[in-house]
């Protein structure tokens, strides 16, 4: 990392007035959590389930939350790095007025951030909601039975399906969400990208949406990406390190 590097994201996010920060995977791997996504990646060695295949199957469900308590473990390690310390330092200043992660670790959370300013378009992991009645149901209200019977949790309040509050393939995107990422893309000066492939789609078409209203585009990812072309400002780093020096925090 060059001190050059440095200094031109700083003085991005120093002549701005209003910066939306977009997370994805690349942040959180920093904390130990795997990548879904990238080659190598669990989507690589275990096939996703289908949103459609979950509503239609036990079976499904039960290796749905099977998987989800097997991976648990790592996700509750996962402390924030320095990356999320610096996207947290810039929303306590004023100067970042949301975060629209990608992610579903809760990470942002955990960092200080407080819950309204983050916008989670593929939701969360680390509760579950009914389908039907939308009950929100805490993992530890789960487990215990599940382990016991193997069996996919049902809603104690109308008896509809338990689904941990993520958005999954084939799902459709909460709108609330997306409704919410798309003003504050809108209407942005700065937008920075961390640690996004920016190929999932809508999602990758937020720093278009940014771009093309107005704002100055950077983008901070370990490779290249297909928006790599109409940013002003693309750094090939480590997120945590890069950050937590422009922003001037250990």
């Amino acid at each position: 990392m060059t001190d050059d590097d440095v200094g031109r994201l700083r003085a991005a996010i120093e002549a701005a007035e209003r910066v939306v920060v977009f997370t994805g995977a690349g942040i959180s791997t920093e904390s130990g959590i795997p990548d879904f996504r990238s080659p190598g990646g669990i989507w690589d060695r275990m096939k996703p389930i289908q949103f459609q295949d979950f509503m239609a199957s036990d079976e499904m469900r039960r290796e749905a939350w099977r998987r989800k308590f097997a991976i648990d473990p790592t996700l509750a390690a996962a402390r924030p790095n320095r990356g999320h310390r610096a996207v947290a330092e810039l929303v306590r200043r004023g100067k970042a007025g949301a975060v629209i992660t990608q992610n579903i670790d809760g990470l942002h959370q955990a960092s200080g951030i407080p819950e309204e300013r983050v916008i989670e378009i593929h939701g969360n992991t680390t509760y579950a909601k009914c389908l039907d009645c939308g009950l929100r149901v805490e993992l530890d209200d789960i487990r215990p039975a599940f382990e016991r019977s193997g069996e996919p949790p049902d809603c104690r309040a109308c008896g509809g399906i338990v689904k941990t509050a993520t958005i999954s393939f084939g799902q459709p995107m909460p709108p609330d969400e997306m409704r919410a990422a798309e003003r504050e893309s809108q209407f942005c000066d700065l937008f920075i990208a961390l640690g996004s492939s920016l190929v999932v789609f809508p999602a990758a078409g937020l720093p278009v949406l940014a771009k093309r209203s107005g704002a100055g585009l950077v983008i901070v990812n370990r490779e290249p990406t297909d928006l790599d072309q109409i940013a002003d400002l693309v750094l090939h780093r480590e997120i945590g390190a890069l950050l937590g020096e422009a922003v001037g925090i250990d």
